[in-house]
């Protein structure tokens, strides 16, 4: 796996060949607190960068999961349906989202390396 890419919106990409795994930072998960439930997109379903493409809603609030770059989603993390906590365990590893295909590679250079992100959450 490459390194992953960062968001604003605390959504990261890991990119494995021709496909991105897609989920929601550590530090976002730590501000969300426990999650309860994920609503995750149907698999085929394309999306431009910046896309509302899930739903994650925790004892705190409800957010939404932006798509990092634009394409269409490939699989889903089923496994969030009868766990949502995964996201709490392992925000970055087996809390993912989704996985998307790029529709076009360029847009991963738009978004941050993980010191860039970690400068902007230390604002």
């Amino acid at each position: 796996m490459a390194d992953k890419k960062f968001t604003e919106d605390h959504e990261w990409i890991e990119m494995d060949g021709i496909t991105g795994r897609v989920g929601i930072s550590a530090y976002a998960q730590e501000q969300l607190g426990d999650i309860v439930f994920v609503e995750l997109p149907e698999v085929g379903t394309t999306f431009a960068k910046g896309d509302e493409v899930a739903v994650v809603e925790s004892v705190k609030a409800a957010s939404e999961v932006y798509a990092p770059v634009g394409g269409e989603v490939v699989a889903v993390n089923a496994a969030l349906e009868g766990e949502p906590g995964l996201v709490n365990e392992s925000a970055e590893e087996d809390g993912w989202f989704f996985e998307i295909k790029p529709a076009d590679a360029g847009e991963l250079d738009e978004l941050m390396d993980q010191a860039a992100y970690n400068d902007h959450i230390a604002d």
